[in-house]
């Protein structure tokens, strides 16, 4: 079994995957890690299964559209320990997470994400509503729960598997990332931030974001934890 699976959580992205995942391989190689690429396809309508089959990578299937099942699927069906989770937009650099597993793996933590204020944001890569939204959810969550993550919607992260597998997560949409925060921290779980750079994607299409029904369901979901918090504490 490998220690580690990079779980790719992918919707039409034939264009950009064969970059990301050699990427991923060179990084692989390059350190010499026992390691799995899974491409959790969410029901695509171009050739990505097929493209990522074909560039190495494990592909499941995950029919339910949404970011959160995507990865719920991928963490699911990941044979590693731990699991590296980043879009396969281009947007996420996937050669500089040496970071990332000394935290989980020589400090012990259940939870590391990239803060891509700290590590630095490309131009064009993330527009000026974006920023002010993220910025702005993540204190937001903070008032309320008081985590070490200042960059809540952070998508490259390094997580030990079956510790996020106990949270149970059920978000199916973007607030996903939200929900996977704020549980950990309701349930005591290590984690903390590391600085990661993020980067112009490679898409020629508009991203499956909603900027604006995103952003509301974070912050309903944010509230809802607060006033129910003792429902998401594992027993």
């Amino acid at each position: 079994m490998p220690e580690i699976t990079f779980v790719l959580p992918c919707l039409n992205e034939e264009k950009t995957l064969p970059f990301c995942i050699s990427e991923i391989k060179t990084y692989i190689e390059k350190n010499k890690l026992d390691a799995e690429i899974l491409v959790s396809d969410n029901n695509s309508e171009d050739n990505s299964a097929k493209v990522a089959m074909e560039n190495g990578a494990r592909v499941v299937s995950c029919p339910n559209r949404g970011y959160g099942n995507a990865l719920i699927t991928g963490t699911k069906e990941a044979k590693g320990k731990y699991c590296v989770m980043g879009d396969c937009d281009g947007s996420y650099d996937f050669s500089n997470l040496d970071q990332f597993f000394k935290k989980v793996k020589e400090e012990g933590f259940d939870l590391v994400v990239g803060n891509r204020f700290a590590g630095g944001i490309s131009k064009d890569a993330m527009p000026l509503s974006h920023k002010f939204g993220v910025k702005f959810l993540s204190g937001f969550a903070n008032f309320f729960f008081r985590t070490p993550i200042k960059d809540y919607h952070g998508g490259l992260r390094v997580y030990n598997t079956q510790r996020i597998r106990n949270l149970k997560l059920e978000c199916g949409g973007m607030e996903y990332a939200s929900e996977m925060i704020i549980k950990s921290a309701i349930n005591d779980y290590k984690m903390c931030e590391v600085p990661t750079i993020l980067r112009k994607d490679l898409r020629d299409r508009k991203p499956h974001l909603r900027t604006i029904r995103d952003g509301f369901r974070h912050l309903f979901l944010i509230l809802k934890m607060f006033i129910h918090k003792k429902r998401y504490i594992i027993k």
